[in-house]
């Protein structure tokens, strides 16, 4: 009995030196011993309150014990702070372990908390396990495994987090935090939830600070009023605003965009693509390529410069249409297209030109509009302007108007001797399946009409003025004319009738215009355009990590931004 008191007291100076080792070992450290390992640059990790103490060399070798009292264990090590239930502290190898409710300060920018957490001091790496929570001044990040070097400034994942901050929630299966740049980097099964969209990626680097996304895999975007997929691009989370420069697709208010390089802005309602553009009227199967387009959603409009070509299904034909400048305007149902400066036109059967093109669907009429030509099969018609009319319900060519200075004419085929011709004021035709089938010429009409017999020999030239005639034609040549109201002329032979007398006033043959294929709708200038440099595609396209570049333009040399994972199925809107 009398011993138990001394025993007690022993086990409690025994207990004292031991800690008075562990302190001396740490003021060592600090005043300058192990040289070595300070010389390695670490510094061992320091007891600020130890709380119980004990020791078990059978149970855990090496090892200094602590636990909480009334309050927890307290250790420090470089500007860190650590506090926990209980801890083994491994002072040889400079390493802790910290079990129950662990909190790990990093000055005023960083704290952890977990339900375990292994620390080296030499590598300052912490690995937390159990409910990891990392929060800064920004953003809290929750995983059930977090990797955190001091020393490199990160925090990494290998088994699914999740990011909040202001703006967002992201997740994904990977991920690594870089403190310095408060940059996430994100890779496998990407998702970032916003009121506004939801994103997916399978890479994709995110800031804190910004709000600003990058996206180096396939990625897809879904708004209210769009979708968006790019394979690299950027977006700025806040404002629903960016790019993609590699297979990109929007899909946004009933039109599909698609280009090498595509820029986005939800507030300005506006949408701009570069270089090999796409742009599809999913409601109305119509197709505009070009290698610069605008689409303005308020006012439901698409502009296209740089070889721009209008693609539209006319008949299960293509009905092909260029300009320097294409704009198309209007809701669905009254959609209107003009092609501006040497616009032209190709279909198998039809073809044209003139120094504007205006088509306005609700009505179906096709408008030539200053030194118009066109081409129906052989038949060449010219005017001051020309009108085509559709019909709305069979989308049928129904009829044709040359208003002034009307002509039509035709080489003669069969002798090559000259051209059929037919002049008036206006001329009024009418198609059948889209074959110029009746041709009606008013005011001051005048004909000149190569005859021939059934054996295809010439037996006379028709020359006729009157004030009204009527064409039957059959396959482009003229079947039958009726002369109506006092016509006046007659049949020529052919050696009677001079060559400068075989053309009426007027006569033009523009046969070396004539559009004969899609290619032929193309200039020179056309053809020589050389496309700008799409900057990203090697180099980086972070403006975060670079603000020295210019304002995030992915097209070289431009001021502004002229803006396939889970290919999406129709429009968003």
């Amino acid at each position: 009995m009398p011993l138990k008191p001394f025993a007690s007291f022993l086990v409690f100076i025994l207990a004292g030196i031991v800690l008075c080792e562990t302190l001396q070992a740490q003021d060592g450290t600090a005043s300058g011993q192990n040289s070595d390992q300070e010389q390695a640059g670490s510094k061992k990790i320091n007891i600020v309150y130890g709380g119980n103490f004990t020791k078990d060399e059978n149970l855990r070798p090496g090892a200094s014990i602590f636990s909480r009292d009334s309050r927890q264990v307290q250790f420090e090590h470089q500007g860190a702070d650590l506090w926990c239930d209980y801890a083994l502290l491994y002072q040889k190898e400079n390493r802790l372990e910290a079990i129950g409710n662990v909190r790990l300060v990093q000055g005023d920018s960083v704290t952890m908390t977990s339900g375990y957490v292994e620390y080296d001091g030499d590598l300052k790496l912490a690995k937390s396990y159990q409910k990891v929570v990392l929060r800064n001044q920004n953003s809290t990040l929750t995983t059930d495994t977090l990797f955190l070097d001091r020393e490199k400034q990160e925090a990494y994942y290998q088994h699914q987090g999740k990011i909040v901050d202001s703006a967002n929630t992201l997740t994904s299966r990977v991920g690594r935090y870089f403190m310095t740049t408060k940059k996430y980097q994100f890779q496998d099964s990407v998702r970032i939830v916003n009121p506004e969209y939801v994103m997916e990626s399978t890479r994709l680097d995110y800031y804190t600070l910004s709000k600003n996304a990058y996206m180096y895999g396939p990625t897809l975007i879904t708004g209210d009023s769009y979708t968006m997929y790019f394979e690299r691009g950027y977006y700025d989370t806040n404002i629903e605003q960016g790019y993609g420069i590699k297979n990109t697709e929007i899909h946004y208010n009933n039109r599909i965009i698609e280009g090498d390089s595509v820029y986005f802005d939800k507030a300005t309602e506006f949408a701009s693509a570069t270089n090999n553009i796409t742009v599809t009227d999913t409601l109305n199967n119509g197709v505009i390529r070009a290698h610069y387009a605008e689409v303005h959603k308020a006012q439901d409009s698409v502009f296209a410069t740089r070889r721009a070509l209008s693609i539209s299904l006319v008949e299960q034909d293509s009905l092909y249409m260029h300009g320097d400048t294409l704009m198309v305007t209007g809701k669905p149902e009254a959609r209107i297209l003009r092609a501006f400066r040497d616009a032209r036109f190709y279909k198998t059967d039809l073809s044209g030109k003139a120094d504007s093109i205006h088509f306005e669907q609700a009505t179906g009429i096709t408008q030539l509009i200053k030194r118009p030509v066109m081409w129906n099969l052989e038949n060449q018609m010219t005017g001051d302007s020309i009108y085509l009319l559709s019909d709305m319900e069979t989308e049928k060519l129904d009829s044709l108007k040359v208003i002034g200075n009307a002509f039509i004419i035709s080489e003669d085929t069969t002798g090559y001797r000259g051209y059929n011709q037919a002049k008036g004021k206006d001329l009024f035709g009418k198609f059948r399946e889209n074959e110029l089938r009746l041709v009606d010429l008013v005011g001051n009409t005048e004909v000149v009409y190569f005859m021939y017999t059934d054996d295809q020999e010439l037996f006379g030239i028709n020359k006729i003025a009157c004030s009204k005639i009527r064409l039957l034609l059959e396959q482009s040549d003229i079947d039958q004319i009726t002369y109506i109201t006092q016509p006046d002329g007659t049949i020529y032979p052919e050696a009677e009738l001079p060559e400068e007398q075989r053309v009426l006033e007027g006569f033009i043959w523009r046969g070396d215009e004539r559009i004969r294929s899609v290619d032929d709708l193309f200039g020179e200038d056309d053809n020589n355009i050389v496309l700008p440099e799409i900057r990203g595609l090697t180099e980086s396209i972070d403006r975060d990590a670079e603000p020295e570049e210019e304002p995030n333009d992915p097209v070289k040399g431009k001021a502004t931004p002229a803006p396939q994972l889970m290919k999406r199925g129709g429009n968003n809107e």
